[in-house]
């Protein structure tokens, strides 16, 4: 989940990037996650550019979470991808 508490208190959506441990599909706003053993995710994976929104009564547990000095760098690339 990438959007913020905030945002997650006044709507009953989240906003979620999608996750893959296909390491060959670097494309540009994807972040490759360094320690991904740290964040809960099962395989070297990639952070992607893609973006949806999704109930938050679809979530039955989080599986990890990416360190937040990790997070600041895929926010800096998402943001170079939104040209924002």
């Amino acid at each position: 989940m990438i959007s913020s508490a905030g945002y997650n208190r006044s709507r009953q959506d989240l906003i979620v990037a999608a996750i893959t441990s296909n390491m060959r599909r670097r494309l540009f706003g994807d972040y490759i996650v360094a320690d991904w053993t740290s964040a809960g995710l099962l395989l070297p994976s990639i952070v992607t550019g893609i973006l949806r929104t999704i109930k938050q009564t679809m979530v039955e547990r989080r599986l990890g979470r990416m360190a937040d000095a990790e997070m600041q760098i895929f926010g800096r690339l998402l943001r170079r991808a939104l040209a924002l």
